[in-house]
């Protein structure tokens, strides 16, 4: 169902590879709430993905563009203001990647050239996203800006490995930037904090099977999915949440916060 959420407005999504992903799904309801949006991704990624299909869907325009290049960015930037006819409503930063776990490194066994590149692909790369919109004055005012995270960013996960540090930096950018985009701007800046979720990334951590089940069992509402986060985020784009800004959301049925569950008790055991 459709509520013309979004009817109007324009924006940048980052990070759609394929139907798993949550960029993927958000695109697709922003389109079905009345946005416009051009859709881009590291030119790897989208030989990797299917994102002409979900352009062909939505009647996006592609550009490609490296999110750790400033210069790429300077350029989406100014192209989507052209081909939309103005200034930018929302952005969607959902992008991540670590070197180290794609390699089986463990997190005392860094590979630091590895560490640098995953950092900057998953967290600094908000920054570049951010400080290009800020200096062009591409955002309307009102606008909202929107990154993915994990709860890593809080809580020991041994297998997340870098990404947690990497989480953990990205939500710090998204508080100091927020401050500044909405003092200077009215523009709002957020982070999700989504349920383990199987995208393909996500897919890619070591034992992501058996803890997406926990976290499930854990959630007293379950797991949210791909596109419950769609649905999320589109509230977070949408004029609905004007004052919410500076925040670390948490999407996640309730995981962040609850204790052990009289489930996990019996099957683990209770240690006492």
């Amino acid at each position: 169902m459709s509520y013309n959420l979004l009817k109007g407005k324009k924006g940048i999504i980052f990070g759609a590879l394929d139907e798993n992903s949550i960029a993927w799904k958000t695109a697709l309801k922003a389109h079905e709430e009345g946005a416009q949006f051009v859709l881009t991704n590291a030119p790897i990624a989208m030989r990797m993905g299917q994102i002409k299909e979900l352009a062909e869907q939505t009647g996006s325009e592609i550009i490609p563009a490296d999110a750790t290049n400033v210069e790429d960015l300077e350029n989406l930037v100014e192209k989507s203001m052209e081909i939309l006819g103005g200034k930018i409503d929302f952005v969607l930063h959902s992008i991540g990647m670590s070197v180290n776990v794609r390699k089986g490194r463990h997190y005392t066994d860094e590979k630091y050239d590895f560490t640098e590149k995953g950092w900057d692909v998953s967290a600094l790369s908000f920054h570049k996203v951010c400080q290009t919109l800020f200096k062009k004055d591409a955002m309307n005012e009102w606008g909202s800006i929107v990154a993915l995270t994990y709860m890593a960013a809080q809580r020991v996960f041994p297998d997340y490995n870098d990404m947690a540090d990497n989480k953990a930096y990205l939500e710090s950018i998204a508080r100091s930037f927020g401050y500044f985009f909405g003092k200077e701007k009215n523009v709002r800046v957020n982070t999700i904090s989504q349920s383990p979720t199987p995208t393909t990334a996500g897919k890619g951590v070591k034992g992501f099977g058996g803890f997406i089940a926990y976290a499930d069992k854990m959630s007293p509402l379950g797991n949210a999915t791909a596109q419950d986060c769609a649905d999320y985020t589109i509230s977070l784009f949408s004029d609905l949440t004007r004052k919410v800004t500076m925040q670390n959301l948490f999407h996640d049925g309730g995981f962040s916060k609850t204790g052990v569950s009289e489930e996990v008790i019996a099957k683990f055991g209770d240690e006492d």
